[in-house]
């Protein structure tokens, strides 16, 4: 399965990252239409995988807010900051402090290489880090029990790092890397993702809320009875509006606002029909007011299990068709 390939990179990973001063590696997070159950591609499904990176350290991220921008998400940029080690070198002698060695002698140091490899200047490079991922892959191909019955065929890579597997039995599965840092405690990462802008610049990273959609998605049909319908409603309506204009993400946003607000248990397959109205009527009503609002800002509705930022709480509702 892909969690099991992705988990078996992060082995591998941390193996080969042990005691160097590169991002700390988290268990990855499935994202996107291919885990939340849902993908209208079912032919040429790309699983879409977040990587949340801690800093190593004697380093710290600091996130730096951009631009708050017109569309759902807001861009971020990742100062990475170096600790003075001066005082543990005295009391240990083994290391070389960041800010008071002279930058020759930090360069033939190894340590330094957080900085040197996957920075802009002091930011944290989307780009570079893809390119790091997509060197990692490669490394740890070898060392994956996979290695001996599957291919591996890696791809070009932008912000993210894309590979695909060849099974056995001639199965592909193509496989997205993207890299993030945690907001907090909360379900909201700055994300590698690439945006719907011409040119975005290498140190900016996107505000995503797609751990927190794959979150509800995962709650809601916990909750909901066993021959629930609201996954193949949203598959089936992405299938039906493809080339009429309405993205992927607008669908999604109309059946996430439905289903805190129409009983779960009516979701059936007998009233299957029902609910394929209630979506287009909902989706009408949207058109005819020039307004879908963004479900996670300002939505009293969000499962409290959906861990939000408190600016998302109290935000006003943001309308996606402006």
């Amino acid at each position: 399965t892909v969690k099991e390939l992705v988990d078996n990179f992060i082995l591998v990973f941390r193996a080969l990252l042990s005691n160097s001063l590169f991002p700390e590696l988290q268990s990855a997070i499935g994202v996107g239409s291919a885990f939340e159950g849902w993908s209208p591609h079912e032919e040429d499904v790309i699983y879409c995988v977040l990587v949340p990176m801690k800093p190593p350290r004697w380093h710290s991220f600091h996130l730096e807010l951009c631009n708050a921008g017109a569309m759902q998400a807001r861009n971020f940029c990742i100062r990475v900051e170096q600790e003075c080690t001066c005082m543990r070198e005295q009391l240990v002698g083994d290391m070389l402090c960041f800010l008071h060695h002279p930058e020759e002698e930090l360069r033939r140091n190894q340590n330094a290489s957080l900085l040197r490899t996957l920075c802009t200047g002091s930011y944290l490079d989307a780009r570079k880090t893809a390119r790091w991922f997509h060197q990692l892959v490669k490394a740890a191909w070898v060392a994956l029990p996979q290695v001996t019955s599957c291919h591996l065929k890696m791809m070009p890579f932008n912000r993210s790092c894309k590979f695909q597997v060849t099974q056995a039995d001639q199965k592909r599965l193509i496989i997205e890397i993207m890299s993030g840092v945690q907001q907090g405690d909360s379900d909201i990462f700055v994300t590698s993702q690439s945006t719907e802008a011409i040119f975005t610049p290498s140190t900016m990273w996107t505000e995503s809320c797609a751990v927190a959609e794959v979150k509800f998605f995962s709650h809601m049909t916990k909750q909901a009875p066993r021959d629930t319908f609201h996954l193949k409603c949203l598959q089936l309506y992405n299938r039906i509006l493809v080339g009429t204009g309405f993205s992927d993400y607008t669908l999604k946003t109309v059946v996430m606002h439905l289903l805190t607000t129409i009983p779960l248990s009516t979701w059936s397959r007998r009233e299957f029909v029902m609910r394929m109205q209630d979506i287009m009527w909902y989706l009408r009503s949207c058109l005819e007011e020039k307004r879908l609002d963004h479900f996670f800002f300002g939505n009293e509705n969000v499962p409290k299990e959906i861990i939000l930022l408190p600016a998302f709480q109290t935000a006003k509702p943001l309308n996606l068709f402006q």
